[in-house]
């Protein structure tokens, strides 16, 4: 079991009702993690349209993840 920092931004904050927390995860992955997040809370993003950063540095989906790392879901922007 892992302990994990995540930060939500946009839609992801907006649907979670937080800007950020302590998950307890047994995922292996980033991506893993996502979809994990995903059920436990009814994101509407698909894990292919989300980013992800480890301790400030963007990482692909299929990066391991490690106790103790913040991870940041960061979904599309929007701009006009």
């Amino acid at each position: 079991m892992k302990t994990v920092s995540v930060q939500y931004f946009a839609i992801l904050r907006e649907q979670r009702g937080l800007t950020e927390e302590k998950v307890s995860t047994t995922a292996a992955t980033l991506a893993a993690l996502y979809d994990e997040l995903r059920a436990r809370h009814g994101f509407t993003l698909p894990g292919d349209r989300v980013r992800a950063a480890v301790n400030d540095e963007f990482v692909a989906a299929t990066a391991p993840l490690s106790d103790g790392v913040r991870v940041v879901f960061i979904p599309p922007v929007a701009g006009g």
